[in-house]
């Protein structure tokens, strides 16, 4: 696709907006997060999420370069900032899904990067 000029690519950027659903969590899947275990917590996830009905996408990403603290899960949940929890296990991902998910509540001990929304 080529993009004509600065309108077009705003234009690109606003219908990209609309279609992300609003709560998500991903789940570092570089070779540090694999060998850290991210099949794990990803499963880990799904059936955490499950258990309790949400209806919330669990996705699959690249390295975010903190392969020091893998596995690294991203949860974006609307109200709370977006935080990076990292050496995640399954234990913690009961926590995260418990706490930040559904009480929206940060997990601190645990938390490795926090993302203040601007919008």
């Amino acid at each position: 696709m080529k993009i004509s000029g600065k309108a077009h690519l705003e234009g690109l950027q606003a219908s990209f907006k609309e279609k992300q659903p609003r709560d998500w969590i991903k789940v570092g899947y570089g070779t540090c997060g694999i060998a850290a275990g991210a099949d794990v917590v990803f499963a880990s996830l799904i059936e955490e999420l499950q258990k309790r009905n949400l209806d919330i996408p669990v996705f699959k990403c690249g390295c975010a370069g903190m392969c020091y603290a893998e596995p690294l899960v991203e949860v974006n949940v609307e109200g709370v900032p977006r935080v990076f929890y990292g050496m995640v296990t399954r234990e913690i991902v009961h926590r995260i899904v418990e706490e930040h998910v559904s009480r929206h509540r940060l997990l601190d001990d645990h938390i490795y990067d926090l993302v203040m929304r601007t919008d």
